[in-house]
């Protein structure tokens, strides 16, 4: 992932989170510890998606909460509530080939939008490791993707 970069306009904390994710090769970084106004401290269990931009082609790097699924990982496209859907995930879609970090492993992936009874499943796994979620799907009118990161060999 040495010639991907940040992507554009990420939070502050966004961008600190991710640089100590790499500069660490992974050792810190992996589990997040987050205290967001009115909700308790938590940590959440991050990894670094890296996909192609669909218009330049370069590599950006995204850190996104994750869980577990079967040898992969799901992810929500949720951009906090907006609107429209992270870039991340308009990037996907024009090419589903990506790259993940979840600590100090790194692998190649195909990103998969669910539907469905397996979206619906997932949805509820995702607001386990992060309850707000359930938040983000009632600041908008589109429904929030859930994706399946399957490694590829």
């Amino acid at each position: 992932m040495t010639d991907a970069k940040l992507a554009p306009n990420m939070p502050d904390w966004m961008v600190e989170h991710t640089r100590r994710y790499l500069a660490s090769g992974g050792t810190d970084g992996h589990m997040y510890r987050i205290a967001q106004p009115g909700r308790p401290e938590m940590t959440v269990p991050s990894l670094l998606l890296t996909t192609k931009g669909r218009k330049s082609g370069e590599r950006f790097i995204f850190p996104l909460f994750y869980g577990k699924v079967g040898d992969g990982y799901v992810v929500v496209a949720s951009k906090g509530g907006a609107p429209e859907h992270p870039g991340w995930y308009r990037n996907i879609l024009a090419d589903p080939m990506v790259e993940v970090q979840v600590g100090t492993q790194k692998m190649r992936a195909r990103a998969r939008t669910t539907s469905g009874e397996e979206r619906a499943r997932l949805w509820q796994q995702a607001l386990e490791f992060w309850p707000p979620y359930a938040d983000y799907q009632n600041k908008t009118e589109r429904e929030i993707p859930v994706v399946v990161l399957e490694p590829v060999a």
